[in-house]
């Protein structure tokens, strides 16, 4: 039985980055994903970040800038690795394969660079691999067949996805009998560029993406204070070029929180989800609420205790994981403009 449709409001995109306020802090990531050997094969990616301070008077400052280039295996290890900037134990993690062994790797590893650009980029390794791989669905007819046949059985229980997630809720449309993801019948929706031509720096160069399966997982975090809080509006999208020459969302998400910046905590939070793949996908931006009040500093691991399971995404527990550096980019946010 094929799943029922996207819900229409899960199938928008927010569009382009929204202007840069003074006085605030911009964090961007990306993380590109090629396959130079084809379908199946290890793969080439590709992390690029930046922090892009905007003064309430003067030039835009770049505050810190980070990127990697991994070559992973067909099971997500990295086989390869090279990071900026340089760090002597970056090496120890070849080999590691990607999901909660990458995360305490990198925490074991990579640890003092905690707050960094590099290693929000580096945690990220595990969603975006554990998803790169979907774009080959708009170029390969026989894709569906492929992972039935166990191309790509690298997520949850050996391909087994229920109780994964919100979007994987035993019974959901989203899976098959067997528990495996029911590949066919996900939505995605096509999108536009991310950067605003209205302000080419409002992202950190993003190489052009067409004529072959490519992947892209794209963050965003504008960071400021306002009303005598730290305001926050992040988003998040995993999208690729398509054969007909634009590009296609499987993951969109917007988020916008409050946090009070003498204790660090949560005020309030709203995530809005604009593209995913299953009908039962967008319950899961209901639940994020239970995050308020927990120190944000401690997110990175607070998010995967209290949205285990069927109570998060995956996708938007990494995106509210990245809010664990906030406090480090808020202390280089500028005084009150006078």
């Amino acid at each position: 039985m094929s799943a029922p449709q996207q819900f229409p409001f899960a199938r928008q995109s927010a569009g382009t980055a929204p202007p840069r306020r003074p006085g605030s802090i911009r964090r961007t990531t990306s993380i590109d994903s090629d396959w130079p050997e084809g379908f199946g094969q290890s793969w080439i990616m590709t992390g690029r970040a930046r922090d892009l301070l905007t003064p309430f008077n003067g030039e835009p400052v770049e505050l810190d800038r980070g990127d990697f280039r991994i070559k992973a295996s067909p099971i997500r290890e990295i086989e390869e690795i090279a990071a900026s900037p340089a760090h002597p134990r970056t090496g120890e993690m070849v080999g590691v394969r990607a999901g909660g062994a990458s995360r305490h790797a990198l925490a074991a590893t990579l640890g003092d660079l905690r707050g960094s650009a590099i290693f929000q980029l580096l945690d990220d390794f595990a969603g975006a691999s554990l998803v790169a791989g979907w774009i080959w669905s708009r170029w390969t007819p026989d894709w569906q067949e492929r992972v039935k046949n166990g191309v790509r059985k690298t997520a949850g229980n050996k391909g087994r996805m229920v109780n994964i997630c919100t979007g994987f809720t035993e019974g959901a449309s989203s899976l098959s009998e067997d528990g495996s993801v029911e590949h066919a019948d996900q939505s995605s929706t096509e999108v536009g560029p991310l950067v605003d031509p209205a302000d080419p720096i409002g992202w950190h160069m993003l190489p052009a993406q067409e004529g072959r399966p490519q992947a892209r997982r794209a963050r965003r975090i504008d960071l400021w204070r306002a009303e005598g809080v730290l305001k926050v509006d992040a988003g998040f999208q995993d999208s690729g070029p398509n054969p007909h020459g634009t590009r296609t969302a499987i993951h969109e998400y917007r988020v916008y929180a409050e946090i009070d910046e003498a204790s660090g905590t949560l005020l309030s939070i709203q995530a809005l989800p604009l593209i995913l793949p299953f009908r039962e996908c967008p319950g899961a931006s209901m639940k994020v609420a239970r995050m308020v009040g927990q120190p944000v500093e401690a997110f990175r691991q607070a998010v995967l205790d209290t949205l285990a399971g069927t109570l998060g995404c995956t996708h938007l527990n990494d995106v509210l994981r990245a809010f664990a550096d906030i406090p480090s980019l808020a202390r280089l946010l500028p005084k009150e403009h006078i």
